[in-house]
């Protein structure tokens, strides 16, 4: 296990999907992550990529479905489990984490809105993707009650439009460079913007569309600095039409529904980030062990220990709010989405600064591209931005103080 493994009280079967996600994340993400990050974005989603093996076995271990409705465990277990499952996976590698979790939005998305007619459609053995994400309103889609938008002031047209025809709707339109899974996915949980043709003011909606339709075309994979085994990429949406059966959440009820989907999301990035910490602290504390200067491990050196234990503190304490969060929100009769950003802020600045310290604490060799830290210090500084600039999100949350 980590190193740091605070001492919860988890069941038989509870330990031993622990021990399995964790040796998933060593055995299979961590080494396949360092692979997939050397590689061009074009090579990560190559035919015969082991990016897709990694989301087989994903399948396999049935994480994909682990809700309490399924086991013997209460709701609070349950969610606790999702987020040591989280914290363990990205511990391996955050980008395939991500992308693995990501895949799964569409399913998600069918059992929140209660249509067990489209989970058995879009299944998770499809490779799905969250596409929410807009070139021209990338902050915008997340504010999605305008608590934030300059007073008086006008968005723009979206760029992704559903129109309503008849029975059915058509998609025109795309979306960013920064859809996880965007150019591999076959399916999405499309959010936006929605035309009823009554001529008045456009809202906003969920659709679940199959990406092998006719009309879906996709951009090149974005090539970035860090999370490279996480496949981003734009979509393109040319009069797709899908049955007015597929919007999974009308106009009347997104923002309720976005507000319950942002507490899951920002929360599930901050048990990932956690793991993120996580990995920085371990490889940290075990190079400090070994790293001979003046004679004797760094390790025994009083200021090593103290930057040590600085980051140790972090690290427990983004992980004790994280988990704390995710109950309360599974449990209370309204979750609250200020807490979930705080989490998600707090663990993504704390995984950059741990990865940040364990560089000092590397030194030189720190700075090696070879070197998991300085992987780990890029993977980190993305999460700052992704699923929501933490500067935006925090504003968000400022408004329901």
């Amino acid at each position: 296990m980590s190193m740091v493994d605070l001492p919860e009280q988890l069941g038989e079967t509870e330990q031993a999907i622990r021990e399995t996600a964790h040796r998933f994340a060593a055995e299979v993400l961590r080494p396949l992550g360092a692979k997939l990050d050397k590689l061009s974005a074009e090579e990560v989603i190559a035919e015969g990529s082991p990016l897709y093996d990694a989301h087989r076995q994903f399948r396999e271990l049935g994480f994909t479905t682990l809700r309490s409705e399924t086991m013997e465990l209460s709701r609070a277990d349950t969610v606790r489990l999702r987020a040591i499952i989280a914290a363990e996976l990205a511990w391996g590698d955050c980008g395939l984490a991500l992308g693995l979790a990501g895949s799964t939005f569409p399913p998600m998305i069918a059992h929140m809105a209660g249509r067990p007619d489209l989970g058995e459609q879009f299944t998770s053995d499809q490779i799905g993707c969250w596409a929410i994400t807009e070139p021209d309103h990338g902050s915008d889609q997340l504010d999605f009650d305008g608590s934030i938008s300059a007073t008086g002031m006008d968005r723009g047209r979206p760029n992704c439009i559903a129109r309503k025809d008849g029975n059915s709707v058509v998609i025109t339109g795309q979306k960013s460079s920064w859809v996880s899974n965007g150019t591999i996915a076959e399916t999405a949980a499309l959010f936006c913007a929605y035309d009823d043709g009554g001529g008045g003011e456009m809202g906003q909606a969920v659709f679940l569309v199959d990406l092998k339709d006719g009309g879906v075309s996709r951009g090149k994979p974005t090539d970035k600095i860090g999370q490279r085994s996480l496949n981003q990429g734009e979509i393109f949406f040319d009069e797709v039409r899908i049955p007015i059966g597929n919007m999974a959440v009308g106009p009347e009820k997104y923002a309720t529904f976005v507000d319950t989907l942002l507490c899951g999301t920002n929360a599930g990035m901050g048990a990932s980030f956690v793991g993120v910490a996580q990995a920085a602290l371990d490889h940290a504390v075990a190079y400090a062990k070994e790293r001979k200067q003046g004679g004797v491990p760094i390790f025994q050196h009083q200021s090593v220990k103290a930057r040590l234990f600085e980051m140790f503190r972090k690290v427990a304490a983004a992980r004790a709010l994280n988990q704390q969060v995710m109950i309360y929100n599974a449990t209370a009769p309204k979750p609250r989405l200020e807490l979930a950003i705080a989490s998600k802020v707090t663990s993504t600045q704390t995984a950059f600064e741990v990865a940040s310290e364990a560089m000092g604490i590397y030194g030189g060799a720190g700075i090696m591209r070879d070197n998991p830290i300085e992987m780990l210090m890029r993977d980190a500084r993305i999460a700052m931005i992704e699923d929501g600039c933490n500067d935006i999100l925090g504003l968000m949350a400022a408004e329901r103080l």
